[in-house]
């Protein structure tokens, strides 16, 4: 079975307004609400892709309510974990002649729902797979992802992480299956501008070396590339189409990727699943279909 972990769901209010003026008053043209948070949209993009999984998380007030019945209604299996106080976010995303995005902070986690997640967590068993994916809220340790990894010692349980600077650098001693930072993730941790491909992998070459099995690196238009443990470097240019939604595109390649390793165990196999998960997110309005990603799929 796979899981996903999501601490910090969001309903994503998702606003397109046609030119965007500063200190006016603006309309919108066309707006949308989606179960949101990059744990719940991989666990999405494998629901479209006809792949079982669970989505686990924590989820406050009225809006997380919301956010279990829009993820219910689309398909999704989820056990979250309902907080006592507080609620969960609403994330704004304003599409206009560029995207911007306004993302609240989320509710308190105490160590009791912290618990609850880690008994949930216990029942998993050898073979499966956990996602650990996004922000965890304040006040949180970095430490939280690999606190939950070590629960794992001695099962065969296979661990993707897709999280920012040192919640993703803690986890790397214990060897996750598969991490992945986007470009300028990569460029925030090492502190460095990384203009061409060669040094995107120069420098994923470092994370693998610090522990992580394999490298999966997004690089918008630029592509992407995924350093196996074989030693092997896989490259791809980005599919050629229209960006409409960049919101979840590196969700979906996770899933994607994981999808194909799911199908075949094959690291080609997954990477071109991969990419063609999160372009077709990219070119949709929203989350990509099985149609959409297996008609870019076709095309490589």
């Amino acid at each position: 079975m796979i899981y996903t972990v999501t601490f910090n769901p969001a309903i994503d209010y998702i606003v397109e307004v046609d030119n965007l003026r500063y200190n006016m008053t603006n309309r919108s043209s066309f707006e949308q609400l989606l179960p949101g948070g990059k744990g719940l949209n991989v666990s999405t993009v494998l629901n479209n892709l006809g792949i079982e999984n669970i989505a686990l998380g924590f989820i406050a007030g009225f809006t997380g309510r919301e956010i279990k019945k829009r993820f219910e209604a689309s398909g999704g299996k989820c056990d979250f974990i309902e907080l006592e106080d507080g609620i969960s976010r609403i994330n704004i995303k304003i599409k206009s002649t560029c995207e911007t995005e306004i993302n609240a902070p989320g509710p308190l986690i105490d160590n009791d729902a912290i618990s609850k997640l880690t008994k949930k967590l216990n029942t998993l068993k050898n073979g499966d797979i956990l996602v650990l994916s996004g922000s965890v809220p304040s006040p949180l340790s970095d430490y939280i992802y690999r606190d939950i990894i070590k629960i794992f010692s001695g099962k065969n349980i296979i661990i993707v992480v897709d999280a920012e600077k040192d919640l993703l650098l803690n986890t790397l001693p214990y060897k996750p299956f598969l991490i992945k930072p986007n470009k300028h993730e990569l460029e925030d941790i090492f502190h460095t501008n990384l203009d061409t491909p060669d040094t995107v992998v120069h420098y994923a070459k470092k994370l693998q070396e610090q522990g992580a099995r394999n490298v999966l690196v997004s690089m918008g238009g630029e592509g992407a590339a995924l350093l196996t443990e074989a030693g092997n470097i896989l490259k791809s240019s980005a599919p050629a189409g229209i960006v409409k939604n960049s919101v979840g595109a590196g969700d979906s390649m996770v899933a994607g990727f994981i999808a194909g390793w799911y199908d075949k165990q094959d690291y080609a196999h997954a990477f071109k699943m991969g990419i063609s998960a999160g372009s077709a997110s990219a070119f949709a309005q929203t989350l990509a279909s099985k149609p959409e990603i297996e008609q870019i799929y076709n095309l490589f």
